[in-house]
């Protein structure tokens, strides 16, 4: 009954538009004064412990990193590398943005940053390049999700520590992942492109051109060498690795790239600081209402109701991403990591799945949750910028979800494309 409570009065609380980490906050308040066996200081002590985490110092810090480059005229640089491989082919445009996103992916560690980075300077420009706005900012909004797919990965970082996982292993896994589908992405792109035609510059490729544009965003390049190299390299940790990206983001966006003034810092600051909060708060709310959930068994009483289905593997797997995909729809992605990994994990492990593995389809999975509503952030950060209304947008991202589906069938179905590299 307490279980029925807590969910009960948690959606509740969502139906209201009241935010997520107030949602959960407030189900537990409600949850503790109905169940004798919780107190109000239970709750305290656990928002507090739970967040008190050397690994989950990585957030606010690569949240920031990704917040300085985004201002450091990173974005530009990416865009004339990726434009010198695609940018002749027909749909040229559309498949250098998607790679620009990829590339900015592996930096900001974040869905919505990549949409609001990428967006506001490519939406425009394709739009200027003849274009439809809804097929211009569908690409861009779809090849966002690749923010956390790519590491390093918030989310990644957050279903490490929930489930007691290698982050460095967690991000060398998703290396492969995020270029699948980003490829797949530029596949339908092209396709789609031909068929409206869509143009490429029309320019033969150059070697001159590539060394320009590469000499252009060499330090932009090396960021994401850096971070993973030097986790994998054990040089240093995760935590450290995203202290470094601030260091290293300020170094090239203030004194190399000199598109960034001392006084913008603070706007930086401010909004990574901004977007921290929230994150750990909902770390915080997501961690105790996953505690309650614990001691109610209730990982246990979804994994018999699973089990109690199908023993099959590929049958449990296939159930347990619809789950996904449904909460993708409702709940932000870090708090669907923090509350249903502890609930998920031990079954899976259970039924042989590599827990690494299921890192990784999980998070896929959710990433698909930033282009579809009523949730859908990337729509929102999409629609602001392009000026479509979401549920117009909603409706031009239907083909790009198709695509990010099959990709997560693909990573499902084939273990080894997450865990070759480990």
């Amino acid at each position: 009954m307490t279980a029925i409570v807590l969910f009960a009065s948690f959606f509740l609380f969502m139906f209201l538009s009241v935010p997520i980490a107030i949602s959960l906050g407030l189900a537990l308040i409600v949850t503790a004064l109905y169940s004798p066996d919780l107190t109000l200081t239970f709750l305290s002590q656990s928002l507090i412990t739970s967040t008190d985490s050397f690994v989950l110092m990585a957030v606010p810090f690569f949240i920031l990193a990704g917040e300085i480059m985004g201002r450091g005229g990173i974005s530009s640089r990416l865009f004339d590398v990726a434009s010198v491989f695609v940018g002749r082919y027909t749909g040229g445009f559309a498949m250098a943005a998607i790679l620009t996103s990829m590339f900015f992916a592996a930096i900001s560690g974040s869905g919505p940053a990549t949409v609001a980075a990428i967006g506001g300077m490519l939406i425009p420009a394709m739009v200027a390049e003849g274009y439809d706005r809804r097929f211009a900012t569908a690409v861009i909004v779809s090849a966002g999700a690749l923010g956390i797919i790519i590491p390093p990965s918030i989310p990644l970082v957050l279903y490490g520590v929930a489930g007691s996982q290698s982050i460095g292993d967690l991000f060398i896994a998703g290396i492969i992942p995020g270029v699948l589908v980003g490829l797949l992405l530029i596949l339908y792109a092209y396709f789609y492109s031909k068929k409206q035609g869509y143009t490429g510059t029309g320019e033969s490729f150059s070697f001159k051109k590539l060394l320009y544009a590469i000499n252009r965003a060499k330090w932009s390049l090396l960021i994401p060498v850096i971070i993973l190299g030097g986790i994998y390299g054990g040089i240093f940790t995760p935590t450290e690795a995203a202290v470094v990206a601030v260091v290293y983001a300020t170094v090239v966006s203030l004194f190399l790239h000199k598109e960034i003034k001392l006084r913008d810092f603070h706007v930086a600051i401010r909004e990574a600081a901004l977007s921290s909060v929230v994150i750990l708060l909902i770390i915080g709310t997501a961690n105790a209402f996953g505690t309650v959930l614990s001691m109610e068994q209730i990982p246990q009483v979804v994994a018999e109701g699973f089990l109690s289905i199908t023993e099959n593997t590929i049958m449990l797997m296939i159930l347990i991403i619809i789950l996904l995909l449904i909460i993708g729809l409702f709940i932000d992605t870090s708090a669907a990591v923090i509350i249903f990994t502890p609930i998920l994990l031990p079954m899976v492990i259970e039924i042989g799945i590599n827990p690494i593995h299921f890192g990784i389809v999980m998070i896929v999975a959710l990433s698909i949750g930033f282009i579809t509503p009523p949730m859908g952030v990337n729509l929102f950060v999409g629609s602001s910028i392009s000026g479509l209304s979401v549920p117009i947008l909603a409706k031009a991202v239907m083909p790009f979800f198709i695509v990010l589906l099959l990709g997560l069938i693909i990573i499902t179905l084939i273990p080894q494309i997450s865990l070759m590299l480990l």
